[in-house]
């Protein structure tokens, strides 16, 4: 009950605060017994990190892949890197969050500094549970892992990320996988702390708000979501946070690009900042596809590249699924055996070893057997999954993962919008489906998304009905390794890259390539 009044007391504070109200820190320290015992304090996992965020106009997904590569399979330019600097409860999340939404990109991740706290010692332990160690100091922060973390992230990277656990005051087992991404931003309130760190940031923003409304908001929190009494909260606040933002947070404001007073509710700061981000990511945009177009076209196909062999009845099956005038049910009948066929030509470049069986005549037969862990099948949706029972009548007892790729109309980019992949597919061989493959982009990201986690190069065969000589040049001077197995390849693309000859892609959308 105790907990509850002065829960009420802090909110109607707080919101006196920021209305504007007159208020006293007098009324959050009524004359009762501070001896309230702690509720348990829950870890830094930020709640502003979620894996996507819904707004009016779509859904931004916070862990994807950004959709720029060059013809090397590698991102295109480095992710766009905000730095939120400000004191403790200036509103840093909140002011993010506006951010992310008004940006309106399908990739963007959220780094918290809360994250990279340094595990502390049984003896900063006993210090921090009577609310006597320093959390606001430079030296609380693990620096190194930080820069090496982020660093990746704008390389375009896969990264694990700590869990910091406020209870413990110390990393959980299990770290989480963040992507790399369009844009990144890292907020923290010492981010300008670093010199490294700061030659990370493109744009570095100090969110300036008044000190009451810091504490308020800061007692708000501490109280009701980490359990903590009232004056082990002033105590800290006035031994180490106050201190600590005079000294090492305030005096960074000067590096600051731009300065947003009062936080998420200054629209007219969020909106300059946002245009400056979109005009980075226009620059990229109006290059990239164009590059990725023209790469190699010169150089002859690839070693890497296998052809099913263009046999009277392969032949056939093409001649009927490139007939404009050929009816749904026939394309798909057709369709399908060109893809077991395909398959199964597939299936012959998986490692295999000798092994003898005997008859039930008694005599022994000298065969082969697969060679490896397991055979692990991966569509490129919608097309790719049209490949699944191809794939599953000829690979017994094969895993299915699924990666979600689409071309967006208004860009021509590649978007992921949803993964799914089998767990620990690191020894696997795995066979990466797509029906057809044009300018190669959506491949590449699904190549690029594989590896990031764990596959190996070499141990992936990417397959597809149809391919054009751009697609297959892309992917293959990209990834080297890859194996690239399809029934045919033509020349040309078209202005909306579509496959010219093809096989009538807008007559048969559920065939219809990814990209």
């Amino acid at each position: 009950e105790l907990k509850t009044v002065v829960q009420n007391e802090v909110s109607c504070f707080a919101q006196a605060e920021l209305a504007g109200g007159e208020g006293s820190l007098d009324r959050l320290l009524p004359s009762i017994s501070t001896s309230l015992s702690p509720r348990k304090r829950t870890t830094s996992q930020c709640k502003s990190e979620p894996p996507l965020l819904r707004t009016s106009k779509r859904t931004i997904y916070t862990a994807g892949r950004p959709p720029w590569y060059n013809e090397h399979g590698t991102q295109s330019k480095e992710a766009f890197v905000i730095g939120l600097c400000g004191g403790s409860a200036s509103g840093k999340t909140t002011v993010a969050r506006k951010i992310i939404e008004a940006l309106d990109v399908p990739w963007v991740v959220l780094l918290s500094m809360d994250s990279f706290y340094k595990v502390l010692t049984a003896e900063q332990q006993l210090l921090a549970a009577n609310n006597d160690y320093n959390f606001d100091h430079p030296d609380a922060f693990d620096f190194s892992l930080l820069v090496h973390t982020l660093r990746k992230l704008k390389q375009g990277k896969s990264v694990k990320i700590p869990v910091y656990d406020f209870n413990t005051h110390g990393r959980q087992k299990e770290w989480k996988t963040v992507y790399g991404a369009s844009v990144i931003i890292f907020e923290g309130i010492m981010s300008f702390a670093d010199k490294e760190l700061l030659k990370l940031l493109d744009m570095k923003i100090f969110v300036d708000t008044d000190s009451d409304i810091r504490l308020v908001r800061r007692l708000r929190r501490d109280i009701t979501e980490r359990g903590r009494d009232i004056e082990g909260v002033i105590k800290q606040y006035n031994k180490f946070v106050k201190p600590a933002f005079e000294q090492y947070i305030e005096p960074t404001m000067r590096l600051a690009d731009i300065v947003v007073p009062r936080g998420g509710g200054n629209m007219v700061a969020i909106d300059l900042i946002v245009q400056h981000v979109h005009s980075q990511l226009e620059e990229v945009r109006s290059t990239d596809m164009a590059a990725l177009a023209s790469a190699h076209q010169a150089q002859p196909l690839p070693q890497t590249l296998s052809v099913l062999e263009s046999t009277p009845q392969v032949r056939g099956m093409h001649t009927i699924i490139r007939n404009k005038e050929t009816s749904r049910d026939e394309f798909i009948f057709y369709s399908k055996r060109l893809m077991r066929l395909l398959i199964e030509r597939a299936r012959s470049f998986l490692p295999s070893q000798v092994h003898i069986v005997q008859t039930p005549q008694g005599e022994d037969y000298e065969g082969r057997t697969f060679h490896g862990k397991r055979i692990t099948g991966v569509s490129i949706l919608r097309a790719g999954e049209t490949m699944e029972p191809a794939l599953r009548a000829v690979c017994k007892d094969v895993r299915i993962g699924k990666i979600l790729i689409q071309t967006n109309q208004d860009t021509g980019e590649p978007e992921l919008h949803y993964l799914r992949l089998p767990k620990d597919i690191s020894e696997d061989h795995v066979i990466l489906m797509d029906c057809t493959v044009s300018t190669g982009a959506a491949a590449m990201m699904a190549i690029r998304v594989l590896l990031d986690h764990d596959a190996q190069e070499d141990k992936i065969l990417l397959v597809s009905l149809l391919m054009a000589e751009m697609g297959v040049h892309s992917v293959a001077y990209a990834f080297p390794q890859v194996k690239i197995i399809t029934t045919a390849v033509d020349k040309k693309v078209n202005d909306l890259f579509h496959i010219i000859p093809g096989i009538g892609e807008t007559l048969n959308p559920s065939f219809t390539s990814s990209a």
